[in-house]
């Protein structure tokens, strides 16, 4: 398997159903998330034999931010690139994280947390917050997701997270 190198810009594609493929651009770097990258996924769904304009694709409304590691996507066959828009245009996301994961003291799973933080990309800290509210009730996962993930969110609209507690 020949090397690929990626850059910010860099779109790539990944298969969503047996004909049918979504795109996403690698927007940023999140050093306060383990230096992961960041990706953009585009809400349209393309027909597999398509090949849209790169430009067109970037105008698109987005769906969804993701903190992941891109080259290990490519690796197992997750996605594919295909090209690069060096523009990325406002990153201005907000991302969620929680000390409830997982279960209580007394055993049972953690439904709803009132422990999060939250941040934007490359924040020098993350704020804790006991709820969310307003703006940040929006804020997406923050956690480095795999590649499976990314790809089962890009299909359904929401991640294969077992325990990972809501806010409400």
């Amino acid at each position: 398997m020949a090397r690929t190198i990626i850059k910010h810009g860099d779109i790539f594609f990944a298969k969503v159903s047996e004909n049918k493929k979504k795109f996403f651009q690698y927007v940023a770097d999140d050093e306060r998330q383990l230096d992961s990258n960041v990706i953009r996924v585009y809400k349209k769904t393309y027909e597999e034999n398509q090949t849209p304009d790169l430009t067109e694709i970037i105008k698109d409304d987005i769906d969804f931010y993701a903190h992941c590691l891109i080259k290990l996507g490519i690796q197992f066959g997750y996605w594919t690139k295909a090209g690069n828009i060096k523009e990325v245009g406002d990153i201005n996301v907000i991302f969620r994280d929680t000390y409830d994961f997982g279960r209580s003291e007394g055993g049972s799973p953690i439904i709803i947390s009132k422990k999060w933080v939250i941040w934007r990309i490359n924040d020098p800290e993350f704020t804790r917050v006991s709820e969310l509210i307003g703006e940040n009730r929006n804020a997406e996962i923050g956690m480095v997701m795999n590649p499976k993930s990314i790809v089962y969110r890009m299909q359904t609209g929401h991640y294969d997270l077992v325990n990972y507690p809501k806010f409400e």
